[in-house]
């Protein structure tokens, strides 16, 4: 088993959030993990990615060249890393601020409206728990109660009280990806 998810937006979405998360989950479930984080110099508004190797092998590497899945925040990472995905991969894409329709056969795409379900969960930052949701559900790289679990070791003590909207956000997002709605093998 071997799960490589390839996260970026910009600053302020929540990559890295959602990556140490994803990697916390790992570790609760006592997998092999390794979490390689990357950003700009800017607080808020500049590139941030990182991927997330999960497995139940030792991980060789946390660099990873054509990853297994991509989670795609904004229009400027799908530009640059669409193309990057394995083929016979899977691509989580904001369709709330991806405009493209671009399609690669040889690929899963699930077009989610993350910031549209961040906004009806009740904040606009829940992005990333939405995405990390729809994630988890498609893929199983680890389950949804320790990705929850995971919340209070990954968000500071004086954020626990969002933990409870931050728990309905992965739920929103995992809900969709298990509908199926805007969900295809690229045109099946």
């Amino acid at each position: 088993m071997n799960y490589e998810a390839f996260m970026a937006g910009y600053g302020g979405q929540g990559v890295l959030v959602a990556g140490n998360l994803l990697s916390m989950a790992a570790i609760i479930e006592e997998k092999n993990v390794s979490y390689f984080p990357a950003y700009g110099v800017e607080k808020r508004g500049g590139a941030a990615t990182c991927t997330v190797v999960i497995s139940d092998e030792e991980v060789g590497s946390p660099v990873i060249g054509s990853p297994g899945a991509g989670l795609l925040f904004n229009q400027l990472s799908m530009d640059k890393y669409f193309h990057r995905i394995r083929k016979g991969g899977f691509c989580l894409i904001n369709s709330s601020l991806i405009d493209g329709e671009e399609n690669r056969e040889d690929i899963e795409i699930l077009r989610l409206p993350a910031n549209q379900l961040a906004l009806e969960t009740g904040d606009a930052r829940l992005v990333n728990m939405v995405s990390l949701g729809a994630y988890v559900a498609h893929t199983g790289a680890v389950s949804l109660e320790s990705l929850k679990e995971a919340l209070k070791e990954v968000l500071p003590e004086r954020n626990h009280g969002f933990i409870p909207l931050n728990k309905e956000a992965i739920d929103r997002g995992a809900a969709y990806a298990m509908t199926g709605t805007e969900k295809s093998r690229a045109q099946r």
